[in-house]
């Protein structure tokens, strides 16, 4: 469970992008809304000291009971969409309360379909190209996205499914296995597209075809458009050195109340029009370090689970990175996910923490040349 580790091992550069990201994070949310600029504090030492015990754990032992885990993070789902239960906040039912701690279990639930399918794959390295393991691997993947549509939470699914592939691939799926599945998932998607597109499809949510709606034809919705036309406006207006923290014009995003809470799903835009470009460059910048950071402590990892968890953290954060900020800047339709590390949300900035001990934890056991 715990071992004697070398402090030289210790990965101290991960750390240091993650408490600048962090920082950084923790000014823009200050500016945005300063009432939130406390608790994301108090959220980056909480998520700082788990961190630290995380990475001094034996990453293998707690893969041992991976089917708990996965357990776990099934009920925790479930609890969401029970009546009672879960909480609804603006239309969607994403949080839980456990003796007046409300979190939300999504965020916690991808560090564990990490870890889950980082053992589940290292189990099955000799036959993860059968029809029956692949089969089972979509069937439990399957089950937990199905879950988090429920609340309904998009945005999450897609991230949850892209971090899968990322690890599937990685833990050794063949190319030839890969093409037979482009060659059924294309069509499917191309039809799948024609279908949603219908005005009285079913397949989507009411308020998640309108954003698209809104996404293609923002002058034809201009009541579900104005808050992604509000932060393309503001990162442009940034120019290359922003405005400044705290600045006091009106005509800003968060001074005008141009967008609802920019200090979550639209924090990249308060970045971009106080910071400018530079600040946009920083941001994304730091976001690709972690994730770059990962990616080269799981090339030296000890053994095949430790690889795929570093790996499924690279992917998280990248997919997720790259969807606010696609959102922020009109590439993609409004689909309300957290910017990691830099937006204000406690469970969120937790978990990454959480998942970058795993990783910190990979590379204390990392292999010598």
């Amino acid at each position: 469970m715990l071992r004697q580790y070398k402090l030289s091992d210790y990965r101290f550069r991960l750390i240091l992008w993650v408490l600048a990201l962090s920082t950084l994070g923790i000014l823009v949310i200050g500016s945005a809304r300063e009432s939130y600029q406390q608790k994301q504090i108090f959220g980056l030492i909480l998520g700082l000291v788990l961190m630290l015990i995380v990475s001094l754990f034996d990453y293998t032992w707690i893969l041992n009971f991976y089917w708990i885990i996965y357990l776990v993070g099934s009920i925790l789902l479930i609890s969401v969409i029970i009546p009672g239960v879960g909480v609804n906040v603006n239309g969607a039912t994403r949080w839980i309360n456990i003796g007046g701690l409300r979190f939300q279990p999504s965020d916690i639930v991808k560090i564990m379909l990490i870890l889950f399918f980082a053992k589940f794959f290292e189990v099955h390295e000799d036959d993860l190209n059968k029809v029956r393991t692949i089969l089972e691997a979509i069937a439990l993947i399957g089950i937990q996205l199905f879950l988090i549509y429920q609340e309904p939470d998009l945005s999450t699914t897609i991230v949850a499914a892209a971090v899968f592939c990322v690890i599937y691939f990685a833990a050794g799926l063949t190319y030839k296995v890969i093409g037979g599945i482009f060659m059924v998932c294309i069509p499917i998607a191309v039809i799948g597209m024609s279908i949603l597109m219908q005005p009285d499809t079913e397949l989507l949510h009411g308020y998640q075809l309108t954003r698209i709606y809104a996404w293609l034809k923002p002058e034809e919705y201009p009541q579900e458009a104005y808050q992604q036309q509000n932060s393309i406006v503001a990162i442009g207006t940034g120019q290359l050195y922003g405005k400044g923290l705290n600045n006091d014009e009106v005509s800003s995003v968060k001074n005008g109340n141009f967008i609802a809470e920019p200090q979550t799903d639209f924090i990249f835009a308060v970045a971009g029009e106080e910071l400018g470009f530079i600040g946009c460059c920083m941001i994304v910048l730091l976001e690709f370090l972690i994730a770059l950071e990962c990616l080269i402590i799981g090339r030296r990892a000890k053994a095949l689970s430790g690889t795929l968890i570093c790996c499924g953290m690279a992917s998280l954060i990248f997919f997720q990175s790259f969807l606010n900020i696609s959102v922020a800047t009109g590439l993609l339709p409004n689909t309300g996910i957290t910017l990691p590390f830099v937006s204000y949300g406690l469970t969120s900035l937790v978990s990454f923490c959480i998942g970058i001990g795993f990783v910190l934890n990979v590379g204390l056991q990392s292999r010598k040349y």
